[in-house]
């Protein structure tokens, strides 16, 4: 059984040993200065290796021009990756609060804590209309319950990266690509999407 066969099982699992796959991502502040309420975690977390992250924003084509949301950030490896190494600037989005401190840790530790934020927050709550790049590594519930939302709110040629998962039969990717037995997929936002969203 390969790497990729073994992660979607544990993915998969986790969500619905939990009954996770079918809760919705609401989780939210009651109002802004109110104690954050304990969400409850729609994917579970399991980091992308880092030549995972390297081929993401590589197939990408992630530049300093570039503002990068990565969706479900984690430890914000992706974000950092593409602040350090390609002088990006990001924002990382996660519903979990240990994983965006300890993103905002890692952010600081690699200098580029003027470059990136993380935010404690719901990805459906969002905005995403300002980045050019988006990432993610979620489940494929999650992800086609989404698509929607990116096709909606992302500008005409705003690139899409997903460790994994893909769309849906919905939006077939431009490209598919492995990397050590991990699946990566991409896709460009068209006019033809931001029509049959506002449809």
């Amino acid at each position: 059984m390969n790497l990729q066969t073994n992660r979607r099982k544990l993915l998969l699992l986790g969500a619905t040993s939990t009954g996770l796959g079918l809760l919705p991502l609401r989780a939210a502040m009651a109002h802004a200065d109110a104690a954050p309420l304990t969400a409850k975690l729609d994917v579970p977390y399991v980091p992308t290796p880092q030549e995972v992250v390297d081929r993401m924003l590589a197939l990408a084509r992630v530049g300093k021009n570039d503002v990068l949301y990565d969706l479900g950030c984690g430890d914000g490896r992706i974000v950092v990756t593409a602040a350090k190494k390609l002088g990006a600037r990001g924002t990382g989005i996660d519903l979990d609060p240990t994983r965006i401190a300890e993103a905002q840790d890692n952010a600081r530790k690699a200098g580029v804590e003027d470059q990136v934020s993380f935010k404690l927050g719901d990805l459906f709550d969002a905005d995403l209309s300002a980045a050019s790049v988006v990432t993610l590594y979620l489940l494929p519930n999650i992800n086609t319950r989404l698509r929607p939302r990116l096709w909606q709110q992302l500008k005409v040629g705003s690139r899409v990266v997903s460790h994994a998962f893909d769309m849906g039969p919905e939006w077939p990717p431009e490209k598919t690509v492995s990397v050590e037995g991990r699946t990566i997929y991409y896709w460009t936002i068209t006019g033809a999407q931001k029509k049959q969203a506002k449809a």
